[in-house]
């Protein structure tokens, strides 16, 4: 079963499963300040955990939570209390949190969207040189659930391709791909925070550099 049906929840299609509950809706923009917004997401994974009790839950969070400079927004807040209810009502659950996610459409204000929105249409825009982003291929999350989904129980697991990129890396992968040249300039702003990724995250991304990683992205997407 699956409940969403954006980017995360189109990728899943393939590996869905009756006795597995994919809770892949609810607040997707990390700057969203509208409670409403919060709660619609709650009462729907509350409703849910009730209705398929029986299901083994798998709730996407995000790598944000561990961002010391975010520990006070709203969207923050909403997720770990999301992750805390999941663990103190279901019998069985993993939850996932994912790094910026890259796929064909979804949210224009995903990292990845928003450069090439303004690379192709030729927008000037500001890059942190100190920021650095964890990206994750979409499709990578099924294929990882499908790998290590049954294996994984009860455990909140960072998942993201473990290199920490530049922003001018990703622009300049865009701009090879688009042949276009960015307009942006540089302040000396930005920050990163660093994630603990266990074996199974490490060990699935084993063997794939990162150039190649963020040139197929590139390529698959742009």
């Amino acid at each position: 079963m699956i409940i969403g049906s954006g980017l995360i929840a189109q990728s899943l299609q393939f590996i869905d499963q009756e006795n597995h509950l994919f809770f892949a809706s609810g607040v997707s923009n990390s700057l969203e300040t509208r409670s409403s917004e919060f709660e619609r997401e709650f009462m729907l994974l509350k409703k849910s955990i009730e209705k398929y009790s029986e299901c083994k839950l798998l709730y996407f969070s995000t790598l944000s939570v561990n961002d010391q400079s975010k520990q006070d927004s709203q969207y923050v807040l909403h997720k770990l209390k999301l992750e805390e209810y999941i663990r103190n009502n279901t019998t069985s659950h993993l939850i996932l949190r994912i790094g910026n996610i890259v796929g064909k459409g979804g949210n224009p204000n995903t990292l990845f969207n928003f450069l090439k929105t303004q690379i192709s249409q030729g927008m000037t825009f500001t890059i942190h040189q100190r920021a650095r982003r964890l990206l994750l291929d979409v499709d990578d999350v099924s294929k990882f659930l499908q790998t290590y989904g049954d294996d994984l129980n009860n455990q909140t697991v960072n998942f993201a391709y473990p290199y920490y990129y530049d922003l001018k890396e990703i622009v300049q992968a865009i701009e090879i791909r688009m042949m276009k040249k960015a307009n942006y300039t540089e302040t000396d702003d930005g920050d990163f925070y660093k994630i603990d990724f266990d074996g199974t995250a490490d060990g699935f991304f084993t063997g794939i550099d990162a150039d190649e990683y963020l040139k197929n992205l590139a390529e698959k997407y742009i």
